[in-house]
């Protein structure tokens, strides 16, 4: 009886080979719309998978933008200048206790090092300012004019002290925000006097307001003043703590550090085979560690998540041979009006496919609502990026092709006659 059936349906075996890949398309999706809820489960593994790469991806790029923002905000191209640890008696010292920076350094770094745009000593001491009635513990940096230039930073009242200021050892001060809200909460603090150590001090501007940094550090907390004044009428020191300096670019900053490291050098008369007594780092150098650090992390956040698509895709390839067994007779009897076996697989593996980019188009759209519900609720930087969207469509695709092609090819090596009979 089969071999009749065959007969007769092969008069359509020229009509079945002209069916193209739109017709194929048509038919896996009228398939899928058949079993609407065993076709969603399917997906859900690919849902949750995807969605959640988005998320972690987004968390990840927010982090490392975050970073690098919080970290610029000290000063886009920071080159820091520090004393190192020096051998005392065969014991090696803490570098804070090193006096190896002067300001003969300082001086010859500023007048021979040219990928630089600035540069300011800087000596610091902790300890409490005063203003009438009130008082508030804070730390007094002593730096060059050139400070505000280097740490892009601006006066927002009065001004900035000058050079002239810094010769004749002025006592002027430019105070942060928290210090003006603390000794000054009703009044202008311009012209007014502060003590700090029982030194007083002239405010003549008031800096604009910066925040926290990345480690935590309140930045408005902070009263700049020459530091001529700082060393000799505070700390009563000749050395430097450290130097800082802005190279010219960020591009800059790795050609920067060894020409202001090769300087130091022959300052102080390091021989090749000595060690240096300072270190010279950059921030360029400190956002390539915490986003080094936080790339990892975001690849460890990923790879579990990644776990929901292997687990999504293993679905796949069990609904995909649940499918082949339940069409077995739908397959012989394509086989037998001309279908070949590519046309069997290609059919068995679209379907596989489609299931996969819906769930991944579906992914996507949940991983984007919960990104912003990270941001909006959670108050988490998160930063949606294109490649992330686009590498979870091309993950979909090749997890349907991989897990869809070994029942789909079991599907177009059935033999018709064993198909038709398949009961």
């Amino acid at each position: 009886m089969y071999k009749i059936i065959l007969c007769g349906l092969r008069v359509k075996n020229h009509q079945y080979r002209k069916m193209n890949f739109t017709n194929l398309l048509k038919i896996a999706w009228k398939t899928i719309l058949l079993n609407k809820t065993r076709a969603m489960l399917t997906m859900l593994g690919i849902i949750i998978g995807v969605a959640s790469v988005i998320a972690m991806l987004a968390i990840g790029e927010g982090s490392k933008e975050s970073i690098k923002k919080n970290i610029s905000s000290m000063g886009a191209n920071l080159i820091t200048i520090r004393p190192g640890a020096g051998m005392m008696g065969g014991v090696r010292s803490d570098p804070s206790a090193m006096q190896t920076l002067t300001l003969a350094d300082y001086k010859a770094l500023k007048s021979q090092a040219t990928l630089i745009k600035g540069i300011s000593p800087l000596v610091n001491g902790s300890g409490q300012s005063i203003a009438g009635s009130n008082n508030w513990p804070t730390t007094i940096y002593g730096v060059s004019p050139e400070y505000l230039k280097i740490r892009d930073w601006n006066v927002d009242q009065g001004s900035m002290f000058t050079e002239d200021d810094v010769e004749a050892y002025a006592k002027m001060a430019v105070i942060g925000k928290t210090v003006q809200e603390n000794l000054f909460p009703n009044d202008n603090p311009i012209g007014k006097m502060i003590r700090f150590k029982n030194i007083p001090f002239k405010v003549i501007g008031v800096l604009k307001e910066k925040g926290e940094n990345t480690f935590g550090q309140d930045q408005d907390d902070i009263i700049i003043a020459p530091y001529t004044a700082v060393q000799k009428r505070i700390l009563a020191q000749t050395y430097l703590q450290s130097i800082v300096a802005s190279s010219l670019s960020e591009d800059d900053s790795e050609a920067a550090v060894n020409e202001i490291t090769s300087i130091i050098e022959n300052q102080h008369h390091i021989k090749p085979e000595e060690d240096n007594d300072f270190n010279v780092s950059s921030q360029q150098e400190i956002i390539s560690t915490f986003s080094s650090t936080s790339e990892m992390l975001t690849v460890l956040l990923v790879a579990i998540a990644s776990i929901s698509l292997l687990v999504g895709g293993i679905g796949i390839m069990n609904i995909m041979y649940v499918s082949v067994k339940e069409r077995t007779r739908e397959i012989g009897l394509r086989m037998a009006i001309g279908a070949k076996g590519k046309d069997i697989l290609m059919q068995f593996l679209i379907e596989s496919v489609l299931i996969s980019i819906t769930g991944g188009i579906l992914g996507v759209l949940i991983g984007l609502v919960a990104t912003f519900a990270i941001k909006t609720f959670a108050g988490w930087p998160v930063s949606i990026t294109l490649s992330s969207i686009v590498l979870s469509f091309v993950v979909c695709t090749v997890t349907g092709v991989f897990f869809g092609w070994y029942p789909a090819r079991k599907a177009a090596q059935q033999d018709p006659i064993t198909a038709l009979r398949y009961e």
